[in-house]
């Protein structure tokens, strides 16, 4: 298993996560913070608010995809096992120019034949 490969599920994995994380805030304040937290206070045992967590998660979320996703980069061209043709430099990329069928033009004048 190259390291690509283990970079794109990463990737996939911290993506869904982070999908799921956004999907449970609700924009105008409400959403899992305010079920549990009662709208604003803090949880029972000295707890963050949700939404502090929540908020949290995210941009470490969002972070953890943006270095996932810079660092597969990198591993890109070092996996190498599937090289692609149009990549080749051995073989010639411009196609041999041949010239176009003539007619004779000088015998023929707009259909009629001139002699």
């Amino acid at each position: 298993m190259s390291a690509f490969t283990i970079f794109l599920v990463l990737i996939v994995i911290v993506a869904f996560l982070l999908v799921v994380v956004i999907m449970v805030q609700n924009p105008k304040g409400g959403g899992l913070s305010s079920s549990f937290g009662g709208g604003g206070t803090q949880q029972m045992g000295g707890v963050q608010k949700t939404g502090d967590f929540l908020d949290k998660s995210t941009w470490f979320l969002a972070t953890a995809l943006i270095v996932l996703i810079l660092a597969s980069n990198l591993t890109i061209g070092s996996g190498g096992s599937a090289e692609s043709k149009a990549l080749d430099t051995d073989e010639p990329t411009e196609m041999p120019i041949t010239a176009p069928a003539t007619t004779n033009d000088a015998a023929t004048t707009n259909g009629t034949a001139t002699e």
